[in-house]
C-alpha cells in the first residue's frame, strides 16, 4: 500500500460517513458561537445585579426585541410580567443566590409588542476562580406548547367535573323516584325510614314502600337489588311496582314473591339475568291494640324483633331463595304480633357487611342484634335515627348504600292512653 493510499484512507476517516464535501464544509462552519446564537432555546447573561450582558439571537426573536434594546440597558425582571417580579425578588432570586441554581421555574415574559410568552427558566450562577460569583446564565425554554397542553387538559378537567356533578345529580334525582316520597300513615303505628346513599357516582338498587290494602290491611316491604347503577335502577323500579301491584291483587305475603319472581324470570334471561333479595310483609290491625303480622322473605336477612319488655331477637325465615333466580322460588313466611311498645327493623345487607374494626372486619347480623337489644324498648324513630348514627360512625366502613324500614306499636300508659312517638 502507497503511502497516497494510506494518506487518503485517513483523510476519508475524518469526513461523516455518507456525506459529501458541502455537507462537511457545513459542520465545520457550525461554530460554537453559531450554536450559541441559534440554540433551539434562549440563552442570556446577566450580572449579579441583574442587568443583561449577553442574549442570544432565539430569545431576541421570541421576544421582538433588537439586540441593543436588552443588552446593557435592561435587567431579566424587567422582562417579566408584574407577578413574575414579584415571584423574581420574592423567590427566584433569594433562592439561586442561596443555592447557586434554580430549575425549570414557569414565568411569563413580556414581548416587545406587549404580550405574553410563557417559559421555564433555568439560571446558575457562575463563579470566578476564587470562588467568587461574576454573573447568571439563565436558559430559557418556549413553554407555549405546554402552557396550550396544560389549559387544554384543564378545561377537560373542568368539563369531567361538571359532567360529574351532573350526573350525581341525575343519580341523585333518578334515586329518589325509586323511593316513597313520604311513608303511608298508619293509624296506630309509628314508621319510619331511612336510605344510606355509600356514593352518589351510581344509583343504587335498595328499595322500600309502605301502602294501604283493602280490608283495612297494610302492606311493606324492603328489597336489595343485585348490583348498581342504571340497570339496577331499572330492576328496582320495576320489583317496587310490581309488588305494590301484586299485593293489590292478591296480598298474601308469598303469592306477592311468588308473582315478582315471575316477572323478572321473564324480563331478564339468558346472559343478563337480575335478582334481588326481599322481605314483604301484610299488616293487619287486631282488637287487642297490636298487629298481626305476617313476613314472606326471599333470600332477605331477617328481620329484628324488640320487644317492649326490653329483649331483641331476629325472626328467621330460613330457606328462602333470591327472586328472580329460579322459575320457582322456595319461600319462606313467619307470622308475628307486634304489641304496643314493639319494634320490628328491617334492613339490607349494606349495614351489615359494613366494613368495622372489629376483627372479622365486618359489622355483622350478631353487631346488630346486641345494638339492637340495647336500644329496646324503643320506637321506629329512635331506632331509625339511631342507626343514622351508626352508620355515621362507621363513615367510609359503609361501602354498599344501606336502607332501613321499622315499624312500632306505640306503648299504653296506665291510664290507658297510648304514648306519643
Amino acid at each position: 500500500m502507497t503511502r497516497e493510499s494510506r494518506g487518503g484512507q485517513g483523510q476519508d476517516r475524518g469526513r461523516p460517513p455518507g456525506g459529501g464535501d458541502a455537507a462537511f464544509h457545513a459542520l465545520l462552519e457550525d461554530s460554537a458561537e453559531d450554536l450559541y446564537e441559534h440554540a433551539p432555546c434562549g440563552f442570556l447573561s446577566t450580572l449579579l445585579d441583574g442587568r443583561i450582558v449577553k442574549v442570544n439571537e432565539t430569545l431576541l426573536d421570541w421576544l421582538g426585541y433588537a439586540r441593543a434594546d436588552l443588552v446593557g440597558r435592561r435587567t431579566f425582571s424587567g422582562l417579566l410580567t408584574v407577578g413574575g417580579r414579584l415571584y423574581h425578588e420574592t423567590h427566584f432570586a433569594p433562592l439561586l443566590r442561596m443555592q447557586g441554581e434554580i430549575r425549570e421555574i414557569a414565568l411569563e415574559l413580556r414581548t416587545a409588542t406587549g404580550d405574553r410568552l410563557p417559559v421555564l427558566v433555568t439560571s446558575t450562577v457562575k463563579a470566578g476562580a476564587d470562588g467568587e460569583p461574576l454573573l447568571i446564565r439563565t436558559t430559557v425554554f418556549d413553554a407555549r406548547n405546554r402552557r396550550a397542553y396544560e389549559t387544554e387538559l384543564l378545561r377537560a378537567r373542568h368539563e369531567s367535573e361538571h359532567e360529574r356533578e351532573r350526573l350525581r345529580a341525575l343519580n341523585i334525582t333518578l334515586q329518589e323516584t325509586l323511593l316513597p316520597p313520604a311513608l303511608t300513615d298508619v293509624p296506630g303505628l309509628d314508621v319510619a325510614a331511612h336510605y344510606h346513599v355509600a356514593s352518589t357516582d351510581e344509583v343504587g338498587g335498595d328499595f322500600y314502600d309502605l301502602f294501604p290494602l283493602a280490608s283495612g290491611a297494610w302492606g311493606f316491604f324492603l328489597g336489595d337489588v343485585c348490583g348498581k347503577g342504571a340497570a339496577a335502577a331499572a330492576i328496582t323500579s320495576l320489583a317496587r311496582y310490581t309488588l305494590r301491584a301484586a299485593a293489590v291483587y292478591d296480598p298474601d305475603p308469598r303469592s306477592v314473591l311468588a308473582n315478582l319472581n315471575t316477572v323478572l324470570g321473564h324480563e331478564y334471561r339468558g346472559s343478563d339475568p337480575r335478582f334481588c333479595t326481599v322481605i314483604f310483609g301484610l299488616l293487619t290491625p287486631d282488637e287487642g291494640g297490636g298487629f298481626d303480622v305476617t313476613l314472606a322473605s326471599g333470600g332477605h336477612p331477617p328481620a329484628l324483633l324488640m320487644d317492649a319488655g326490653g329483649g331483641a331477637r331476629l325472626l328467621p325465615t330460613p330457606g328462602g331463595q333470591l327472586i328472580g333466580v329460579l322459575p320457582h322460588a322456595d319461600i319462606v313466611t313467619v307470622r308475628v304480633r307486634l304489641n304496643p311498645g314493639d319494634t320490628m327493623l328491617l334492613h339490607t345487607d349494606g349495614l351489615t357487611e359494613a366494613h368495622s374494626a372489629d376483627a372479622d372486619g365486618r359489622y355483622g347480623d350478631e353487631a346488630l342484634l346486641g345494638f339492637a337489644g340495647a336500644l329496646a324498648p324503643t320506637t321506629a324513630h329512635e331506632t331509625v335515627a339511631a342507626i343514622r348514627d351508626l352508620l355515621d360512625t362507621l363513615g367510609t366502613g359503609v361501602d354498599d348504600d344501606a336502607a332501613v324500614l321499622a315499624l312500632s306499636v306505640p306503648r299504653v300508659e296506665s291510664s290507658g292512653v297510648r304514648a306519643e312517638a
